[in-house]
C-alpha cells in the first residue's frame, strides 16, 4: 500500500487536484499495536515509541504522502523530493506533543508498563506519542500533520487519514467532512468517506464509502508482505524505499531536540492510559486542537442494513 501512494497521488488527476491546503484540513498517520512490551521492557525503556516506529517507519510514509511529484521513478528523483519536503518542516514544538504510558487494563488482566520487572519503576518511557508537525511550503502551509503511535492499544493497525474541509454554505452546510482513509495494514484498503442520500423517501444524508479493499478487488492475486517487497528492491538495486544519508540527518535533526526534552531532567510525566484503550484520555481534545474531528453528526453504520437504526422517522 505504501508503494501505491505514488500512483494514487500522481496518476489520478482528481487526487492531485485536492491534495493540498485548499481542501485538506488535517493529515494523520497512526500506528497502533494491541500488545505491550511483553517482557522486553528493559530494551524498550531505552528506545521509546518515537525511536521505535515514528522517526523511521511513520516518517517515511509521511514524506511520500506530502512530497511533490518526482521527475521520474528513478530512486534518486524520488529521494530528492522526500528530502525537499523534510527541509520544509518546521522544528517540532513540544507543546504540540502528547505522550502516554500504558497502565493495567481496566479488568486487571493485562499488566501495566511499570509492572514489567525489567523496567525501572520510576521510568518515564513514552509508550504512546502524538506529534504535531507543520510543513512550511505552498502546498501544505497551515495544514496540521499528526503522527501518532502507541503500544497496548485497542487494535493493531497502520493507517493514513486525510480529512477535508466542510461545506460551509448552501443546503448541505452541516454534514460530515469527507475523509480519505488508507489502511496500510492489516487488510490493505483505501476508501473515501462521503455523504450520500439514504435510499427511500427520506432526504436524510448518511456517510457511505467509495471502497477499494484489496482482498475483494484482488482476491486472486498474491500480495507480498512488506519486507518481501523490500528484499526484492534490494536485489534489483531499487533504492527509492530506503533512507539516504542526507534524509537520515535531516529527520534526526527534527526529532533529536524533542527526544532530548522528553528524556531530560524536566521531562513531563507521560499521561497514563489503560491497556486495551484508545490511548490517553486527552487524545480527542488533542486531535480536535490539531484539526481532526471525529464524525459525530448522526449515526455512522456500515453496512446500512436498516434505515430505522439511523432515524426512526424514515
Amino acid at each position: 500500500m505504501v508503494k501505491n501512494l505514488l500512483p494514487v497521488r500522481f496518476a489520478n488527476i482528481f487526487m492531485a487536484s485536492f491534495w493540498n491546503n485548499k481542501y485538506v484540513t488535517s493529515v494523520q498517520i497512526s500506528f497502533k499495536e494491541p500488545f505491550g512490551t511483553e517482557g522486553r521492557g528493559g530494551y524498550f525503556d531505552s528506545i521509546g515509541i518515537i525511536r521505535d516506529v515514528m522517526q523511521n517507519h511513520l516518517f517515511q510514509v509521511l514524506t511520500i504522502l506530502l512530497m511533490e511529484r518526482p521527475r521520474s521513478f528513478d530512486s534518486e528523483d524520488i529521494r530528492d523530493e522526500k528530502v525537499r519536503v523534510i527541509k520544509s518542516m518546521k522544528p517540532l514544538d513540544p507543546k504540540r506533543v502528547l505522550t502516554g504510558q500504558y497502565s493495567k487494563s481496566e479488568d486487571g488482566s493485562k499488566p501495566g508498563y511499570l509492572d514489567d520487572e525489567t523496567v525501572d519503576p520510576a521510568s518515564k518511557c513514552v509508550t504512546y506519542a502524538a506529534i504535531g508537525l507543520e510543513v512550511d511550503n505552498e502546498r501544505w502551509e497551515g495544514v496540521p500533520i499528526i503522527l501518532r503511535a502507541g503500544k497496548a492499544l485497542n487494535a493493531g493497525k497502520v493507517e493514513i487519514r486525510m480529512q477535508f474541509k466542510e461545506t460551509s454554505n448552501g443546503m448541505f452546510n452541516n454534514v460530515n467532512r469527507n475523509e480519505l482513509v488508507i489502511r496500510i495494514q492489516p487488510d490493505e484498503a483505501m476508501y473515501m468517506k462521503m455523504n450520500s442520500k439514504i435510499p427511500g423517501v427520506s432526504n436524510q444524508i448518511a456517510v457511505s464509502e467509495l471502497d477499494l479493499s484489496y482482498k475483494n478487488r484482488y482476491s486472486d492475486f498474491y500480495i507480498p508482505e512488506a519486507y518481501e517487497s523490500l528484499i526484492k528492491d534490494c536485489l534489483h538495486g531499487d533504492h527509492s524505499n530506503f533512507v539516504r544519508d542526507d534524509e537520515l540527518d535531516l529527520s534526526w535533526s527534527l526529532f533529536t531536540p524533542l527526544l532530548d526534552y522528553l528524556e531530560g531532567p524536566d521531562a513531563p510525566t507521560p499521561e497514563p492510559y489503560a491497556y486495551g484503550s484508545r490511548g490517553p484520555a486527552s487524545l480527542n481534545k488533542y486531535l480536535n486542537d490539531n484539526g481532526y474531528y471525529h464524525q459525530d453528526r448522526g449515526v455512522y453504520q456500515w453496512p446500512i442494513t436498516r434505515p430505522d437504526v439511523l432515524d426512526s422517522k424514515i
